[in-house]
Parts: structure tokens; C-alpha cells; sequence
């Protein structure tokens, strides 16, 4: 399959990004699972998560603050929904980096009810201030107000609903001891197989009512997804879109031409993938790079790098990580230079 460079691929979206957009949100909603039993695999997770939601129904007390971690579009979102489904509350979902005052997180803590989830994103990117305030919500459900300023501000304590917190992270590492240690259950998601993401691609297909008679196709978009069930249902409704206007499904030709169109190669890597790649192989000779000197050379964040297109490269060993730096690999190379080829 023809992947042909073009002046003009700085400028196509990046279909396979992990991260949510806008329209992924708003349509994303329906596709997402309710129930644990339809959360596929994590078994270990799944199980876990059923014996202390069970508990915590029993002993009529909240569920242990739960900590999900590693590369995004795996489900730690999904996963949130799902505990506030199983546990019938009201989840409240907030960010990270959208809570800049301890009064954001006081008011986030006295609105919610008992018993309720408050979901926070990107828990790695919290202020200290904030965590601080977050450490006695947690332990003691209270918080401390000051009231007043000056030397005639006084600290008063009050008492919050009793809640769970779940908080989502791509950097564990980022995380204070004291605060990983105040988390009853620390989760790591993996990586789906394509097994696995072909039963999700099936059954998207089937709540977007999206007739398939070609079972391949659900393989191919599998395989076509990097093993994460966010670009895997974003696929989906590419697919959905096409049969939407009439194109004919039924050819493995036919699929194809859409992921070329969508600039994705036969080794499931995009125009940034592959800028990478030709930055580290180009402009470096092969040798290792530091992390912010290369995105410095293909105009992109040190974090986008480093949490959405690294984990994925690495994995099927096109870069490496050495103590001087990101450096390609001959597999690396050897795909680049097929790639200039076609």
C-alpha cells in the first residue's frame, strides 16, 4: 500500500491521536459500556472492580478511591461511567489543569452528594495546593475553609458528603507518595489485542446501525488501531460514514484506499509517526536525540510526544529510549525507507 508524502500532510488531522476531540465526546457516548460485564477485557481490572463495588453496596458505604493509569484512549473514562453506573450515582467528571484555585476544588467538593464519583482527569497536572486540599477530602471527607484575611483570617473545618474519588493519569511517576498511598485501588490499564478490539469494532458498528457483512472489515479496523479501543472507534465511524453514502464495503481494496486516505500505512503509523521517524533518521544520522530537542524540530509538545506517539513506536521497536536520548531503530529505518519507496 502507496503512502505518498505530500506538502500538505502537515495539515490532515491526526485520526489516530489518543486523545478526545469535541465530536469524539459527544458521539463516543453511546459507544461506551454501562455495565462492567460489557466492558471488554481488563479482566483483572473488571473482576477486581466487581468484588468492591459489591462490597461497598453491602457495608452501605462508598467505593475506595480508585487511581487509573497509563497511555490514554484505553478506558479510564469509560471505566469512571461505569462505576457510577454499577454504583447508581451521579459521577462528575472535572480536569486536572481546569482546577486553578483551592476555591475551584472547594466548590467541586461541596456540591456533590453522598456517595457520588468525582472523576479528575490528568491528576498529574493538579497544583500542590490543591492536592493538599484533596488529601483530607479523602481521608476524613472535611475540608478547611479560611475565612477572613490577614491575621484575622481563621480556619474553620467542614464536613463533606461522602464520596469516591477516581482520578485518570498518564504519568504515575509524577504522583507524590502521599498521594498515590490515600487510593484503595491503583489500576493499570494495558494495550487491547486485536481479538479484543475486533469485538469492539463489531459491536460499535452494531449500535451505530451499521450493516457489515464483510466480517473482515472488523478484523481490519482491529488491526488498523493500534490496539487502543479510542482509535478504534473512531475508525468505526469513518467506516460508518462511507457505507452511510453508498460506497461499496465488500472489498479488502476498499478499505484499504480509506486508511491511505487518512495518510495511515501498512504499519498503522500517520504523518507524525512517520515525521518522527524521518526527523530522528534525517536530521540526527541515526543518533540519540533528547527529547526536547526533537520536538523542537517537528513543531510538537514535549508531552504529545512522549505519552501519544512514543509508547506506541516503542512497543513495536522503530525507536528506543537511551540514556542520551531517543534514538531510531534499524527495524525504525528499515520501515522509513520502505515507506519513501512506495
Amino acid at each position: 500500500m502507496a503512502i505518498k508524502s505530500s506538502k500538505n500532510e502537515d495539515k490532515i488531522e491526526r485520526v489516530i491521536a489518543t486523545w478526545e476531540k469535541i465530536e469524539d465526546t459527544q458521539n463516543e457516548v453511546k459507544l461506551r459500556p454501562k455495565l462492567i460485564e460489557e466492558y471488554v477485557w481488563q479482566e483483572a481490572i473488571k473482576s477486581h472492580l466487581s468484588i468492591a463495588i459489591k462490597s461497598a453496596q453491602i457495608r452501605k458505604e462508598p467505593l475506595e478511591h480508585v487511581l487509573l493509569y497509563w497511555p490514554p484512549g484505553l478506558g479510564k473514562t469509560t471505566l469512571s461511567l461505569i462505576i457510577a453506573h454499577e454504583m447508581n450515582v451521579n459521577l462528575k467528571h472535572t480536569s486536572g489543569p481546569a482546577i486553578e484555585k483551592q476555591a475551584d476544588i472547594v466548590s467541586i467538593l461541596t456540591s456533590i452528594q453522598e456517595w457520588d464519583i468525582l472523576f479528575i482527569d490528568e491528576i498529574h497536572r493538579l497544583k500542590p495546593q490543591i492536592e493538599e486540599i484533596l488529601y483530607w477530602a479523602m481521608e476524613d471527607f472535611s475540608i478547611d475553609i479560611m475565612i477572613g484575611t490577614g491575621t484575622g483570617a481563621t480556619s474553620i473545618k467542614m464536613d463533606i458528603p461522602k464520596f469516591t474519588l477516581v482520578w485518570a493519569t498518564t504519568k504515575l511517576s509524577m504522583l507524590s507518595s502521599p498521594l498515590r498511598d490515600r487510593f484503595g485501588n491503583i489500576m493499570k490499564l494495558d494495550f487491547y489485542n486485536d481479538a479484543e478490539l475486533a469485538i469492539i469494532v463489531k459491536r460499535s458498528f452494531g449500535i451505530l446501525n451499521c450493516t457489515i457483512s464483510n466480517w473482515d472489515i472488523y478484523d481490519i479496523v482491529a488491526k488498523k488501531s493500534r490496539w487502543t479501543p479510542r482509535i478504534a472507534n473512531r475508525f468505526v465511524k469513518i467506516v460508518r460514514d462511507y457505507v452511510t453514502v453508498g460506497s461499496d464495503i465488500e472489498s479488502r481494496l476498499w478499505i484499504d484506499n480509506i486508511f491511505v486516505s487518512l495518510w495511515v500505512d501498512d504499519r498503522w503509523l500517520d504523518i507524525l509517526d512517520r515525521k518522527i521517524l524521518g526527523s530522528l533518521a534525517d536530521n540526527f544520522w541515526g543518533r540519540p536525540v533528547w527529547l526536547n530537542t526533537l520536538a523542537s524540530m517537528v513543531w510538537e509538545e514535549e508531552d504529545t510526544i512522549e505519552d501519544v506517539i512514543e509508547p506506541y513506536l516503542l512497543k513495536i521497536w522503530f525507536i528506543e529510549r537511551t540514556a542520551r536520548g531517543r534514538q531510531i531503530t534499524e527495524a525504525g529505518k528499515s520501515h522509513l525507507d520502505k515507506s519513501r519507496k512506495l
